[in-house]
């Protein structure tokens, strides 16, 4: 293992969020979103839009947020097994390269995506999600490989930051096609922004041979390799839980993260459409909103690592930031105008990349540093964070459909960030967090 610290390694390693936050800005926060909903609409505001997936109708958002939840199930599946794999045998990267590339060509693959081809893109849609997702386990697990603890709040921000500033370059790119197509040779803006599906997925695979070069492979937790890695994975779960059952500060902080999560990952993925069906915002005004958030998100992980490690320490910061978080949920549910909506998508990039990074690293620095077992405990964090996803997408797909409004989903996320508060609290006091 290399050691710890090194400038050429830590750079490597943020690059993997320059090369994939490509897709978390196109796919899930701007151009696809906003894509979905407009062939997806009967171009009527005064009813709702239904689209029929396997047979059964669905509110076109709805279904969105169903398939993001089962994304999210997959991975809270498989990623305690794989990650327990990668920690036995040591080969972290091998994973991550699979998610990877599973993601990108999924995104590739959505540049066919038409009214007429809605089942199938649906599925590589669900593909790129469980690609983008499932290699963040293995990447988020090398932190507390490559950086002492008390580099990690900065380290973890940079990668935030890389990954902002790399999806905003392509997402500048994406918007000279989406708005100029005829320039190009571009039938319409429909076929620039199945064009800007295909170059996340380019663009990922490009920029993520720089920390597959670079990254260590990993530390193998044991010499040889057992014959039946399906056992093998679930006795290194279950040797995980073990020790996380006598870490008191851990399994406090995770239940905070869990009801947090469902909030903060929530809002991020349908802020597109609620621009465009609650407030019928024009498209080209809400990629650049979320664009100009993406902005704002550098200097808000900056900010809270700066914060964090100078003045309050990451447990009161992670207090202060998911209070805001609180105050936007309720905001949200009044608001009606541009002004407004652009208020709140400025106060929400001010928070969105500092509550990323901060939880990030804040369990980063509960765990034992130089344990071999890095992978199994971000898997934890990881299927934490899924698991939360999966109630939070579902219940506001699920109360959209029940009330027909997206705007009561919205008080059901208050609830969770004001539970996830409460946990935060219970937390002990830990000298380097406090």
């Amino acid at each position: 293992m290399e050691q710890k610290n090194n400038k050429k390694v830590i750079r490597s390693w943020a690059f993997f969020d320059w090369a994939n936050s490509a897709y978390n800005l196109v796919i899930t926060s701007t151009i696809f979103p906003a894509y979905y909903t407009i062939i997806t609409s009967d171009k009527d505001n005064s009813t709702l839009d239904y689209v029929t997936f396997l047979g059964k109708k669905f509110i076109n958002s709805a279904l969105y947020n169903y398939s993001l939840a089962f994304a999210f199930l997959v991975i809270a599946i498989l990623s305690p097994i794989l990650s327990a794999i990668a920690d036995s045998r040591g080969n972290k990267k091998v994973f991550m390269k699979m998610f990877t590339y599973l993601g990108a060509f999924s995104c590739c693959g959505l540049y066919f995506f038409e009214i007429d081809t809605l089942q199938i893109s649906i599925v590589l849609f669900v593909f790129a999600a469980i690609g983008f997702w499932g290699s963040l386990v293995f990447y988020n697990s090398y932190l507390p490989e490559i950086a002492t603890p008390d580099q990690q709040d900065s380290v973890s921000a940079k990668g935030y930051a890389y990954g902002y500033i790399g999806s905003i370059i392509l997402q500048l790119i994406c918007f000279i096609f989406v708005f100029f197509p005829a320039a190009f040779g571009l039938a319409d803006g429909a076929q620039a922004s199945r064009l800007s599906f295909l170059l996340v997925g380019i663009w990922w695979i490009a920029f993520a041979q720089i920390p597959f070069r670079n990254l260590p492979k990993g530390i193998p937790a044991a010499v040889s390799s057992p014959s039946n890695v399906l056992t093998a994975g679930f006795k290194e779960l279950k040797k995980v839980w073990q020790q996380l059952k006598h870490m008191v500060s851990v399994k406090r902080y995770l239940l905070a993260f869990f009801f947090y999560s469902m909030g903060v990952q929530t809002v991020m993925l349908v802020a597109t459409i609620f621009g465009e069906k609650e407030l019928h915002l024009p498209t080209t005004k809400l990629i650049g909103t979320i664009l100009l958030l993406q902005i704002v998100a550098i200097g808000g992980a900056m900010l809270m690592s700066w914060l964090s490690r100078k003045h309050f320490g990451n447990i009161r910061v992670l207090m202060g930031v998911v209070i805001i978080w609180i105050g936007v949920c309720i905001a949200a549910y009044f608001v009606y105008t541009e002004l407004q909506f652009y208020l709140l998508a400025a106060t929400v990039g001010l928070i969105m990349g500092g509550i990323q990074s901060l939880s990030r690293s804040t369990y980063s620095k509960l765990l034992p540093q130089e344990s071999p077992d890095h992978t199994s405990f971000f898997s934890f964090y990881d299927v934490t964070e899924k698991v939360a996803l999966v109630i939070g997408m579902f219940s506001f797909g699920y109360i959209e459909e029940f009330t027909g409004s997206m705007r009561n989903s919205l008080i059901a996320l208050a609830a969770f960030f004001i539970v996830g508060l409460l946990f935060l609290f219970t937390i002990p006091k830990e000298k380097n967090l406090q």
